[in-house]
């Protein structure tokens, strides 16, 4: 695999990661425990940040003038990366939600 299958795949790989930690600390946040949520998110991030690096990575090299090959697979992974980072910012104000219905 190399290529844009490969930059593909780690975007998807790194977002979905980032998906899953968002969704535990969601449940944390439901349950109460407000600094695991705080990690999860913090790692989540992280992973996030892989993600957007590779496909800024992309994008870079398409503004210097390399064509860049569109396929199935990659507006897959643009889709998941645009979906989570939706999801972020949902998360973090359902989390701040469950903070002031639980206080």
């Amino acid at each position: 695999m190399e290529g844009m299958e490969l930059v593909s795949f780690q975007i998807i790989s790194a977002v979905g990661t980032a998906r899953s930690l968002m969704m535990e600390a969601l449940a944390d946040a439901r349950e109460g425990n407000y600094d695991a949520a705080a990690e999860k998110l913090e790692e989540a991030n992280e992973h996030m940040g892989t993600g957007h690096h590779a496909h800024a990575g992309l994008i870079q090299k398409e503004a210097q003038g390399e064509q860049i090959e569109f396929s199935l697979l990659f507006m897959h992974a643009e889709d998941q990366l645009m979906t989570t980072l939706t999801l972020r910012d949902l998360v973090g104000e359902m989390i701040e939600m469950y903070k002031k219905i639980n206080a």
